[in-house]
């Protein structure tokens, strides 16, 4: 699907990363690397290496990377390219349509 977070456009797997999109996504947030590795309990060198291409981490190692900066508000995107962007953090995305109920539909 093209446009989300399931990447199945592209051939990727749904949650993978490229090293490009972790040093953006870490931009948008402004978090440095240092930052990024101690929120998942990795070291620097293994973040910096990643972003710079020098190493390729187990897919694990990358998904906690992921995930630590989709928890902060980063949004991976593939329309046509790999991206991110920043999303409203905090924000009350209201009830879904297929949540809506007569209680909940005022």
């Amino acid at each position: 699907m093209s446009g989300s977070d399931e990447g199945g456009a592209s051939g990727r797997l749904p949650n993978t990363m490229t090293p490009e999109q972790c040093r953006a996504g870490r931009a948008l947030i402004d978090w440095s690397v240092g930052d990024l590795a101690a929120k998942v309990g990795l070291g620097e060198a293994m973040v910096r290496d990643y972003e710079g291409r020098l190493s390729d981490p187990p897919s694990g190692q990358i998904e906690a990377l992921r995930s630590a900066l989709a928890t902060a508000g980063v949004i991976f995107t593939d329309d046509g390219s790999a991206g991110v962007r920043l999303g409203r953090r905090g924000a009350d995305e209201g009830t879904r349509l297929d949540s809506l109920t007569t209680e909940n539909d005022r």
